[in-house]
């Protein structure tokens, strides 16, 4: 909750939702979302004095509806795997990996909204004939606040059945045989500045919030990340959460063919290139639990390298992948080996924000943004500092997504442009950590290692 003339945070809200699934399974019922949200506005206590709300959601999640409205079955996230397989067969259908990125912004990989789509067509066949709407995880949500359809082009944008260059659902997309989906099961696209609705009577009852007020457009998370920073020319945004994200606005849209940047729209009328990883703060997590010691308990590497990528990867895209190590050996200590696990991450983004120069010019004395709960950590902060040789600014606030949610609402409720709104409300505050000399040893040995492994996956197992 934030206060519409200076930007002060005067209240916060927050409830967990379950994520279920294994051997690539990752899925939540949409329901739980509501419950989510609707227990999260009540711990505000204020939640009948909002004037105006916006949802910002995980981007390329599918909720699929009956005739009725109602979830037909759990929504396949982001992080879902399993159509892999679909992926890699839409991008074919496209006419391969130039032509995809030409036609929707982007090289498909598992994450996207038209391949959880194929996979369900083939799999739950039963399921895709009694859809009646699909909707992603943010526009579910509106529908249940506003009673309308509706999503953004930042968000729609990561479906891979909009094209960011024509600005419009890709009907030959729609139309392959692998798809089959009726454009009117999609919702409206609304520009940047655009109303979803009002919120009803119902969902006021529902969410505690006062019928009547407005429902602005909404976001991606990180496109609402991204309208919150601000961010200038030659910076770029390094994200640490579950996954880890780079990103940078441009004003023209990007076509990636070897698919390490995805062509998203941004949430201000711009483009936003994005590189995603599937493994970043969960990964760093689940190996200090395995070796039995705290996050920031590390020293040196010395000369373990370590990629991290325990749950597949989206960068590189190999989502069938697994953790992969060198460089052990008697002496080993444990806190090296998480060290190794640090840095194996944060070369992989860094090595996607020098690609993101192409589209985004970078600035060597540009400071790197860094944001997500991974940006409170010491040891994320030193790495991302040492192997880039760049300014890190640490952004103070905790919930950017959030905050760009409100930024939309405060601009649909007094007509301001949403960059007049950002510099007003100014999400940049932090601490600058001045640069040091990069890191080009560990860097390269990364970069071997990685070579190496991506090598092996290619080839596969042997005979």
């Amino acid at each position: 909750m934030v206060d519409l003339d200076d930007g002060r945070v005067v209240a916060s809200g927050a409830a967990s939702h379950d994520v279920e699934g294994e051997r690539g399974a990752r899925e939540t019922d949409p329901v739980a979302w509501e419950v989510s949200v609707a227990t999260a506005l009540g711990k505000t206590g204020c939640a009948a004095q909002v004037a105006a709300i916006s949802i910002a959601g995980q981007q390329h999640g599918m909720v699929v509806l009956d005739r009725n409205g109602r979830p037909l079955r759990k929504a396949p996230l982001w992080n879902d795997t399993r159509d892999a397989a679909d992926a890699r067969a839409l991008v074919t259908a496209l006419g391969g990996p130039e032509a995809a990125a030409r036609r929707v912004g982007s090289v498909l990989t598992s994450s996207f909204t038209v391949a959880h789509w194929a996979w369900l067509r083939r799999t739950e066949p039963e399921v895709a004939a009694a859809t009646r709407q699909v909707l992603l995880p943010h526009d579910y949500l509106g529908l249940r606040l506003t009673g309308q359809a509706t999503t953004d082009r930042s968000d729609v944008s990561g479906t891979g059945w909009w094209s960011p260059a024509d600005e419009a659902y890709a009907a030959d997309v729609l139309a392959l045989d692998l798809v089959q989906l009726d454009a009117g099961c999609l919702p409206t696209v609304l520009p940047p500045d655009g109303l979803a609705g009002q919120v009803t009577h119902a969902a006021a009852e529902r969410f505690g919030l006062a019928p009547g007020a407005l429902v602005a457009c909404g976001a991606g998370d990180n496109a609402a990340g991204a309208l919150a920073l601000d961010i200038g020319p030659g910076e770029a945004a390094l994200s640490l959460g579950t996954s880890g994200t780079v990103y940078a606005p441009t004003g023209a849209p990007t076509a990636d063919p070897t698919g390490t940047m995805a062509g998203f729209a941004s949430a201000d009328g711009r483009y936003l290139p994005l590189t995603a990883t599937l493994n970043a703060t969960v990964a760093i997590d689940r190996v200090s639990d395995w070796l039995g010691i705290g996050r920031e308990d590390v020293l040196p590497s010395d000369g373990v390298t370590f990629l991290p990528w325990l749950g597949g990867e989206r960068t590189p895209n190999v989502p069938n992948a697994s953790g992969m190590m060198s460089g052990l050996h008697y002496g080993t200590d444990k806190r090296s080996i998480l060290q190794a696990a640090y840095e194996g991450l944060v070369a992989t983004l860094l090595e996607a924000i020098a690609f993101l120069d192409q589209w985004a010019p970078q600035r060597t004395d540009a400071p790197l943004l860094l944001l997500g709960g991974g940006a409170r950590g010491a040891a994320w902060q030193q790495s991302v500092r040492r192997l880039s040789g760049r300014p890190v600014l640490v952004v103070e606030m905790g919930e950017l997504v959030a905050y760009g949610a409100a930024i939309q609402a405060c601009a649909a409720l007094t007509g301001e442009p949403l960059g007049t709104v950002a510099g007003r409300w100014d999400a940049r505050r932090g601490v600058l950590l001045e640069p040091v000399v990069r890191d080009d040893e560990v860097l390269e040995k990364v970069a071997i290692w990685r070579r190496f492994v991506l090598g092996l996956l290619e080839s596969g197992p042997p005979a």
